[in-house]
């Protein structure tokens, strides 16, 4: 039996924990010895979580939290407010240093010197939701494993990266797996000294429980008899909701009868509320909120569209493919991988005049009968 760690941030909705949920349903109990370890014991999704593996939280993270997230000069504050001159005088020497050398390593170094090592040791310890700073080096410096894997999700052209603190970080990794090709090759072009340890690892989708979970019978919007457009994802910059704002505000003033909905929660939500104000959409653009069954929504909308800035592979699209919808996307990684052979998928610029323009050709295709519009768009992949 394998010992194997899986270190994450927590267990809140979002991508990454859900392919690490599908992940783990592939693993068998009788080979696989699993800990989840997390920054914070926390989230929508931690019920989720198969019961026997064994899930953990860092005894350390809520001491070296603010000094990761807070401003320098709050950080220093706080150690001059303890007395502890000397910790003030190490963390400025060695901040300053980073940001002059432009290399986060010193200071991640400084920051978690006083960190335990992780007392077990196992045969495979892997850094799940990568590219993050602190996960990783935690587990390449923190943690005793024959074999250390970092698995990449997010697009490392758009997710900024320190390039030469991964120099360093990933030479405690034997290997890094990535979700898309098109990621893989940003990251090697970015750590050129990955090649030859990368590898592309698709994100393992459970098609089967997609299609049941989507079956949960659920109320949504039903005495509305216009079309329906669904968004699944964090309501935030990366994933772009706030073009789907501006583009429903030009569908409403042609006269279109369409409602948008946005499956997900985040920290850019109050923006998107003023925006949705704005533009007088408050019927008509519907933040739903977090569900960790969001299968229903997509299953029961007209449309698919995704908006994001950027993603590493994006799950959510993925799923929607499982639903067979007509898809609607912005041109981000992986989304022509994911979407070479689909017969209903256009992929889009990050543009609200061209994807305005391809939902109110999809609108106004006199061909269209509604009940029956996925098996009459095409593909302009």
């Amino acid at each position: 039996m394998k010992r194997v760690v899986f270190m994450i941030s927590s267990m809140r909705i979002g991508g990454v924990e859900k392919s690490l949920l599908s992940l783990l349903s592939t693993l068998s109990p009788q080979d696989y010895d699993v800990t989840i370890m997390m920054l914070e014991k926390q989230g929508e999704l931690l019920g989720e979580l198969p019961s026997w593996v064994k899930v953990v939280e860092t005894d350390w993270y809520s001491t070296i939290k603010p000094v990761i997230t807070d401003p320098p000069q709050v950080s220093l504050k706080r150690y001059l407010k303890k007395g502890k001159i000397v910790a003030a005088i190490e963390f400025v020497a060695t901040y300053l240093w980073s940001k002059y050398k432009n290399d986060r390593y010193a200071f991640y170094k400084q920051v978690m010197k006083k960190v335990p090592y992780v007392k077990d040791s196992y045969d495979i310890a892997i850094s799940y939701q990568g590219p993050t700073d602190l996960l990783d080096f935690y587990v390449g410096h923190r943690m005793k494993a024959q074999h250390k894997i970092a698995w990449v999700h997010f697009d490392v052209q758009k997710h900024a990266i320190n390039e030469q603190l991964y120099e360093k970080l990933y030479q405690q990794f034997q290997r890094i797996y990535i979700v898309s090709k098109e990621a893989k090759m940003q990251l090697e072009q970015k750590v050129p000294s990955t090649v030859g340890k990368t590898e592309v690892k698709l994100n393992h989708i459970a098609k089967d429980e997609i299609i049941r979970q989507a079956q949960e019978v659920i109320t949504f919007d039903y005495e509305f008899e216009g079309f329906k457009i669904v968004t699944v994802g964090r309501l935030s910059y990366e994933k772009g909701q706030d073009l789907g704002i501006s583009v429903l505000k030009r569908l409403k003033t042609a006269g279109y009868k369409v409602r948008w909905y946005c499956v997900g929660e985040g920290d850019a939500r109050a923006l998107y509320e003023q925006q949705i104000k704005e533009h007088s959409l408050e019927d008509d653009f519907i933040l739903v909120g977090a569900k960790k069954n969001p299968y229903p929504y997509i299953a029961q909308s007209d449309l698919y569209v995704q908006t994001s800035r950027h993603e590493g592979y994006c799950l959510t699209l993925a799923e929607a493919r499982c639903l067979h919808k007509t898809i609607v996307t912005t041109d981000f990684s992986g989304a022509r991988e994911q979407l070479e052979h689909e017969p209903y998928a256009t992929i889009l610029p990050f543009d609200e005049t061209a994807m305005y323009e391809e939902i109110k050709a999809i609108l106004t295709d006199q061909q269209v009968d509604m009940k029956h519009l996925n098996n009459k768009r095409g593909t302009h992949v």
